[in-house]
């Protein structure tokens, strides 16, 4: 059962258009290391979990992740409300609204459309959660690279929060992984496959 807040889990105000950052932030969206990507990931992987624990986990960071993905379409909005022809292509939005207006749709800032090849579901607990915490460090980065490109306080901000939540799911994604080795024999568990052997 799905429980849903009309809030964001944290506020959004940006204060003056910015299309090229748009462009740029937009990957965190549609990107191959994105909260669409981690949202499909996670609650994917849930489903071959043998272990109860580890799933709930998976659950709790995956339904977080679609909320991240609200956030970032969020400031990708706000930055591309109300542009006029000119700062469209001033600040080379053009190529993205010749396609899609100022709607919001996942791509890569490079322009690459989402692809579910960027995410695994592997059905091994250890490959999925060592793959998990892997992409909370990519997406980490992108955050990290984010924040080298915007000066926007209000932009800012919202990045930092975004950025810490990955660093807490790494870290929760590694209780998992420590949950599962400690129900495999240690001597085998990078032998076997605890979902399936």
């Amino acid at each position: 059962m799905w429980t849903y807040e009309k809030r964001l889990q944290y506020p959004v105000r940006i204060l003056r258009p910015n299309p090229r950052l748009a462009k740029a932030i937009i990957s965190q969206f549609g990107g191959p290391d994105g909260e669409l990507s981690a949202s499909m990931r996670y609650l994917s992987q849930r489903y071959s979990m043998p272990y109860n624990e580890v799933k709930g986990l998976l659950t709790d960071i995956g339904t977080e992740e679609l909320a991240h993905m609200e956030i970032v379409c969020a400031i990708v909005h706000q930055l591309t409300k109300n542009l006029t022809p000119e700062q469209i292509k001033q600040q080379g939005f053009d190529d993205y609204y010749v396609d899609h207006t100022v709607g919001l749709w996942p791509t890569a800032a490079a322009g690459i459309p989402h692809n579910a090849l960027t995410y695994a579901s592997k059905g091994d607990a250890i490959t999925d959660l060592t793959e998990d915490m892997a992409a909370e460090q990519k997406a980490r980065t992108t955050y990290d690279n984010i924040l080298r490109l915007t000066d926007d306080p209000d932009v800012a901000d919202v990045i930092k929060f975004l950025r810490q939540r990955e660093i807490v799911h790494h870290q929760r994604f590694g209780e998992g992984l420590r949950i599962v080795q400690d129900k495999l024999d240690s001597r085998n568990f990078y032998l076997t496959n605890p979902e399936f052997d």
